[in-house]
């Protein structure tokens, strides 16, 4: 079958608003009209994308699947039709993916500087899809948390960060300075579910509520600090390398420039 993507879009809108009438006022579209196409979505993908009440919409673990997909898919087309638009007006444009906690700013401000002719933008690669902006076009460069697939990638090393054990501050644990992997062995770890997280907000709400702990490098401690949370290192809790990541075939000027400026600026950050 063919994936409608007007479709996708309310389904992705509904999912972000849990509720139907507010995701119709988003849409400007009229309510039963919404209703109507998500469920001709769902018989299209023969599965139940949202469970209904007369209160809420929450998603099923086929909806919760699809959004965490929908989010690649629809970035990817929007990138597509950014590059035509830039192949019309004749817009050089470098994309810099960066995942969560990582800052790319100083780099691309360097690169900005000797390069005042090329548009650059940034776009996140969420924790659950790692190198996938560079895999569907939506990015040029990656500036990346090991592991995932390298195959196809050009990789640069940059450095190194520590992991630290991300608890509710009421757990008994938190009261600690830091912590072994052995005082965590009867915990259990949020990454252990089969359940695939939208974001890392859905995440840390998780945690905070008393689902389970989880192991998250320094840097994203330090932009998504919250007072119901405790982060503590962990002492030999092995650490993340980050990396500058490219397709292995790419060689425009451009990249080769942004990787140049970007590697010596990060590692010295």
């Amino acid at each position: 079958m063919d994936l409608d993507l007007r479709k996708l879009r309310y389904f992705v809108t509904v999912a972000e608003r849990r509720h139907f009438g507010r995701a119709a006022e988003q849409l400007y579209i009229a309510q039963p009209v919404l209703s109507r196409q998500i469920r001709a979505f769902e018989q299209e993908l023969d599965c139940t994308l949202f469970v209904r009440t007369t209160r809420s919409v929450e998603l099923t673990d086929a909806g919760r699947q699809l959004y965490a997909e929908a989010q690649g898919i629809l970035a990817g087309v929007d990138a597509v039709v950014r590059r035509v638009h830039d192949v019309d007006r004749g817009v050089q444009r470098l994309v810099i993916a960066f995942s969560p906690g990582l800052h790319v700013s100083e780099a691309v401000r360097a690169f900005t500087a000797r390069h005042p002719d090329v548009e650059t933008d940034l776009v996140p690669a969420q924790w659950w899809e790692r190198d996938a902006p560079l895999r569907d076009g939506r990015a040029q460069i990656g500036y990346l948390r090991r592991s995932f697939d390298e195959s196809g990638l050009r990789i640069i090393p940059i450095g190194h960060e520590p992991k630290v054990a991300c608890l509710p501050a009421s757990h008994p644990l938190a009261s600690r300075r830091r912590l072994s992997r052995a005082d965590l062995d009867d915990e259990q770890f949020l990454e252990n579910s089969l359940r695939r997280r939208s974001s890392l907000e859905e995440k840390f709400e998780l945690i905070a509520s008393g689902h389970g702990i989880v192991l998250v490098p320094l840097s994203v401690v330090r932009s998504y600090s919250r007072p119901d949370l405790v982060y503590l290192p962990v002492t030999d809790a092995p650490v993340v390398e980050t990396c500058l990541a490219v397709a292995a075939d790419r060689h425009e000027k451009p990249v080769r420039d942004f990787l140049e400026i970007a590697t010596a600026t990060l590692r010295r950050s």
